[in-house]
């Protein structure tokens, strides 16, 4: 089909649906259906606040089953009206109008608030052969408010906070990981239900999605009131998140490589006699020799002569293990030989590409690596089978799912012709991480549930959250805007629903800084990159290049190392309060990393603020994102270390509430600007009035010690409350009830600290134990500046002084 008749037949096309007009419509028991021009249209109802939307450019409306969506649709009471060419149909939540004439759907809250419109007309659907098959590229258009700020559509490097002018091109990367989900600041959210290489656009004509294939236009309306409220209705319908285990919150180190099990846990015996706090050790890849024996989920390579013996020192150690799979396999590997049989591999480059360890790759010894069909249930059976059967049973801890995008390179738009088992790959391209981090996930908790699934990814996409996985932002090469591009990455993908989210502390390549760690800029950033972190839902150190472990930058008394260092203790003594927060994500549909959207809506200020977060619902977190303490002399290359004066950081304290500087007690008023001193183990870390903070013991590794003597600190100017959350820290009992609650109550007015009854129990719960209350802005020097409460388990009032 030439280019002219191509624009004829869809100018026809969308003509004829533009002319002709629906006169009736079919209520149905979720909604209704109607017909515009050809085509024909669907609003089902899934819950009084979210609705599905479906259209088809002919009779027949979209028969697929979501690979997102997990929710069946429940029975809900609605209502229907026609008043002239409009359809209006309203539950308890919200206001659905359809219009005849037009073809518009648009929201409504009960009370007759405006949300959102689609465009006139806004659906369209070209004609497109997608590998042989007939189908659509299809697109719908909506119109929202000039100054509305929306959030979401995933993790991008762009540094954007609010996703408004601009244009995205939504194919799974390294680096990019794609949920065409929009989120509202006035409190809907969109998810467009397409699996295929999408382009979101927004700019003055409008703000549409746009999929090269499509039987249909395809999407999910839902209506929260708030930003939890969105996430709380996204989570209802593609699935909960799950409990990741404690020791996951800890502090984990990594490199690019560990090349041989005497080095890795030479690691972990080092920290441990440091003294610093670590919890996690990842083994990277090529412990399976070369890559035609890439990813063959046997320890291959002769320095790991004894993996059982590697597993069983690092829990000697009391530390935990991950190691790295990937989605593709060399030819030599048995999982590759099975399903080449039964053609389950798909056919375009990926990494690696040449068979020899070397860079540039020697081309002329391709690898031969193939990515594995994981839309197939049964493939995703066999890649189980033997990560089961050569990993999975000597003890290992997690999975580090590497290239779950999948990569692929030198791009050929035949490559997305590839048949899988749910159609081309084209059709399924998108949603590759949800399928093939799902199929480990189920199956392991399939086969054991001792264990809590714990996997880290680097791609995800909507729905994923339900597979206890956490996403990484990718290869980031190492600078201080990539630095600052991770907090706006990060907190718009918490905000599609996903909450559990890091990245590589330093930034994974180093190629802007050729001294590597001896360059005092490098050391500098790699510090304000865990700082950082440690206010993250996972806290890793790991890169290529250079080594990233502790001891690499200096000693103790240096500054960069005493800065790591406090930050390390830091993060492990906000583990009660960061395990609560993680119950709370899973209990009640909340977000680790918060965008200060979601608790300051209101605040025209906060909106686009993309330096700065809330970590839970008490912690403002303003990481430094520039250098401070470099000096650079003419013409010189390395620059030199220059910390003769301290500078500072503008930090903007959201109105509505009071502010307590965590490191200094100061009270701060809200709505204000404040410049916060920031020396290289300083970032402005600010807790909001009314916060209730539990702070642990001072340990080398989270379950090192109970939780029986905490420090509980107050920050009053507010009343507020907090729940402190206590399971066995690992396994799935607490999906049966094994886990117990202690709610703190601090009533502002009466100056009153209640901690309520203890609910629940499991085994090993502690009975009885001492918390030490310190009222934040005095001096807080510890036990002599707090009251001392005896614990049973039974209610205890206590009357402070503030």
């Amino acid at each position: 089909m030439t280019k002219g008749f191509l624009f004829t037949a869809i100018f026809i096309f969308s003509g004829a649906f533009l002319a002709l007009r629906a006169q009736t419509f079919q209520r149905t028991e979720a909604g209704v259906k109607t017909t515009f021009g050809s085509g024909e249209v669907e609003i089902r109802f899934y819950s009084p606040s979210i609705v599905r939307i479906l259209k088809s450019p002919g009779p027949g409306l979209v028969a697929k089953e979501s690979l997102s969506v997990t929710k069946t649709p429940e029975k809900t009471s609605f209502s229907v009206k026609q008043v002239g060419d409009e359809i209006e149909l309203r539950s308890t939540e919200m206001i659905v109008v359809y219009n005849q004439e037009n073809g518009q759907v648009s929201y409504k809250t009960s009370k007759e608030n405006n949300l959102l419109k689609e465009q006139v007309a806004g659906a369209s659907f070209t004609p497109f052969n997608d590998a042989g098959s007939s189908t659509h590229t299809v697109t719908q258009v909506f119109q929202l408010e000039k100054d509305e700020s929306v959030y979401g559509l995933g993790s991008q490097q762009q540094g954007k906070m609010v996703q408004r002018n601009l244009r995205m091109n939504m194919v799974q990367g390294n680096t990019d990981d794609y949920v065409p989900f929009l989120h509202s600041v006035k409190g809907y959210g969109v998810f467009w239900d397409n699996y295929s290489p999408t382009v979101f656009e927004d700019n003055v004509k409008g703000t549409s999605f746009r999929s090269e294939v499509g039987e249909g236009v395809d999407y999910y309306f839902m209506y929260g009131g708030n930003a939890d409220g969105v996430i709380a209705k996204m989570r209802d319908l593609t699935g909960q998140s799950p409990m990741f285990p404690l020791w996951t919150f800890g502090f984990w180190q990594s490199k690019e490589r560990y090349k041989s099990q005497n080095e890795l846990v030479g690691v972990v015996q080092k920290y441990r006699e440091l003294g610093v706090p670590l919890d996690g050790i990842i083994q990277d890849w090529q412990y399976w020799g070369n890559n035609y024996l890439w990813n063959g989920m046997e320890f291959l390579n002769g320095e790991f002569y004894n993996p059982k013996k590697m597993v069983d020192d690092v829990h000697a150690l009391n530390a935990r293990m991950i190691i790295s799979i990937w989605s593709s396999f060399g030819p030599h590997t048995k999982p590759y030989r099975e399903m080449e049989k039964q053609n389950m591999l798909l056919n375009f480059e990926t990494w690696p590409q040449a068979g020899t360890d070397t860079w540039p790759p020697n081309m002329d010894y391709p690898s031969g690596v193939r990515v594995y069909d994981a839309y197939n249930p049964l493939a995703r059976d066999i890649y189980w089978k033997y990560l089961k059967k050569g990993i999975f049973s000597l003890g290992m801890d997690g999975w580090w799912m590497d290239s779950t995008e999948p990569d692929h390179l030198s791009f050929k738009p035949e490559d997305f012709d590839n048949k899988t088992y749910l159609g081309s790959f084209r059709k399924v391209r998108n949603a590759y991480p949800l399928m093939t981090v799902g199929g480990v996930a189920e199956r392991q908790k399939a086969e054991s549930r001792e264990k809590r699934v714990f996997i880290l990814t680097r791609s995800a996409f909507a729905g994923q959250q339900r597979y206890g996985a956490n996403t990484w932002s990718g290869d980031v090469t190492a600078s201080w805007q990539a630095l600052q591009n991770q907090i706006s990455a990060g907190l718009n993908f918490s905000l599609t629903g996903i909450p559990y989210w890091n990245s590589d502390i330093g930034g994974f390549f180093l190629s802007k800084f050729p001294a590597k760690l001896n360059d005092p800029e490098y050391r500098e950033l790699y510090a304000r990159w865990l700082e950082f972190a440690a206010f993250t839902p996972m806290m890793r150190s790991h890169g290529a290049d250079a080594p990233r472990e502790i001891y690499q930058f200096g000693k103790k008394g240096d500054r960069v190392y005493d800065a790591l260092e406090k930050f390390i203790h830091l993060r492990y003594s906000l583990l009660p309060y960061i395990y609560s927060t993680s119950w709370d994500v899973t209990n009640k549909q909340s977000s680790m990393m918060r965008a200060l959207m979601m608790d300051f809506a209101s605040d025209h200020k906060a909106l686009n603020i993309n330096d700065q977060f809330m970590f839970g619902k008490s912690f403002l977190v303003a990481p430094v994102t520039e250098a401070m303490y470099i000096e650079r002399a003419q013409g010189a290359g390395v620059p030199s270390e220059d910390f003769s004066k301290v500078k500072a950081k503008a930090v903007y304290l959201p109105r509505g509430t009071s502010w307590y500087d965590f490191w200094t007690g100061e009270k701060v008023g809200g709505g204000s600007t404040v410049n916060k001193e920031t020396p290289i183990d300083i970032i402005p870390l600010y807790v909001r009035a009314g916060s209730i903070i539990p702070f642990g013991p001072k340990v080398q590794y989270a379950e090192e010690k109970k939780w029986d003597n905490l420090e509980i600190r107050i920050y009053p100017g507010a009343s507020g409350s907090f729940t402190l959350y206590e399971d066995e820290n690992d396994n799935y009992n607490y999906e049966k009830g094994a886990y117990s609650t202690i709610t703190f109550n601090w009533d502002d007015v009466k100056k009153t600290l209640v901690v309520s009854n203890r609910k629940g129990s499991f085994p090993g719960m502690l009975k009885a134990r001492k918390f030490n209350v310190i009222v934040a802005g005095e001096q807080m020097d510890g036990a002599s500046n707090g009251q001392l409460v005896n614990y049973n388990g039974k209610k205890v009032t206590l009357k402070l002084k503030s």
